[in-house]
């Protein structure tokens, strides 16, 4: 019987290579080119521990286990699932070959190679049952991911059938009556990638907010990193949200001008040649998109007069939690946060 396994690369950032290229890969380049199929997880251990000495029992054998499986357990014809944190979606598709090593690949880190067919369809992770979301959560690179979370994948990947959505709503109510079950794919230190799995279910507590409360937790992150905030009423913007400056005013600089997106889809170099051309020169850009950006937008934002960034909704979380403890009440308010200290 097939598997729907999660694989990705460096936290999900390697999604749009994996796509582009239609693969999947993992690293360990220090060893790949020196395992074979026919290798135990104990035999992976030891070499993996002979490069690298200075690493902990439980590390070795957690990045052996990954390489193993990815080398013996994901079969041609699996289904592969892999994610993107910016833009907060799944890729689904079929394992097309078995696990090559290729050594040019090495710059990358991407040495372990399988060749995939990806589907043209992506899924929002908004569009998945708290359950499901709850199952993909592991941090690990390599994982199965459970029936049930495969098959609401699936379903949610084949909308907009009405079959599809019942699949869905069926799902979620099925979640109120049952306790949640913690995934088994856990890492053996039950406190690894506790961060990780935070930063996720903060995303998913962000990704609910309206666009207004959007547009007040963007102004609250930049007061607590120093700035005072002019928000603008609703209606026409032409082209911004929020001023931000050290006066409030927008006379001194630097002067921030910032555009927020929410849940509307990947921003593109249209976009964002509109909101560059209502800058002036002295004016610092910020573009927040909760749905994230293409390739052709980063692009453009590289190379425009204004300078400007571009924050992700991975990215404002991760700004959040920085500057959580300096944002007023109101923001937190929006993001109700609890501290927690784990050995480090």
């Amino acid at each position: 019987m097939s598997k729907t396994w999660m694989i990705r690369g460096e936290g999900g950032r390697l999604y749009d290579i994996f796509r582009e290229q239609s693969i999947v890969a993992i690293g360990w380049h220090e060893i790949a080119g020196e395992i074979s199929p026919a290798m135990t997880k104990k035999d992976i251990a030891k070499l993996y521990q002979q490069k690298f000495p200075e690493l902990k029992k439980g590390t070795v054998i957690a990045a052996a286990s990954q390489v193993w499986r990815f080398m013996n357990e994901v079969k041609v014809g699996d289904q592969v699932v892999t994610y993107s944190p910016d833009n907060r979606t799944y890729l689904l598709g079929e394992v097309l070959s078995a696990a090559a090593y290729q050594p040019e690949r090495a710059s990358v880190d991407l040495v372990l190679v399988r060749s995939v067919k990806w589907l043209s369809a992506e899924v929002n992770r908004d569009q998945l049952t708290q359950r499901t979301k709850n199952s993909l959560g592991s941090i690990l690179t390599v994982f199965v991911i459970p029936d049930t979370g495969a098959a609401e994948l699936n379903a949610a990947a084949a909308k907009p059938s009405d079959a599809a959505a019942a699949f869905v709503q069926e799902t979620a109510e099925l979640e109120e009556d049952e306790e949640l079950e913690a995934p088994s794919n856990v890492s053996l230190d039950p406190l690894a990638g506790v961060e990780s799995l935070a930063v996720e279910r903060i995303k998913d507590l962000v990704a609910r907010l309206s666009w207004d409360d959007m547009q007040e937790l963007v102004a609250g992150i930049l007061r607590a990193m120093g700035y005072k905030t002019l928000i603008s009423p609703p209606g026409p913007d032409r082209g911004k949200d929020i001023v931000a400056s050290p006066d409030g005013f927008g006379f001194e600089h630097p002067r921030i001008v910032v555009e927020v997106k929410h849940r509307s889809g990947q921003i593109d170099s249209k976009a964002i040649r509109s909101f560059l051309g209502g800058r002036h020169q002295d004016d610092r850009g910020l573009f927040v998109s909760s749905g994230g950006f293409t390739k052709d937008a980063y692009y453009e934002a590289d190379r425009a007069a204004v300078p400007l960034t571009l924050w992700t909704m991975d990215t404002v979380v991760r700004v959040l939690i920085e500057h959580y403890d300096g944002t007023d009440a109101e923001t937190k308010r929006l993001v109700p946060l609890k501290r927690l200290y784990i050995p480090a």
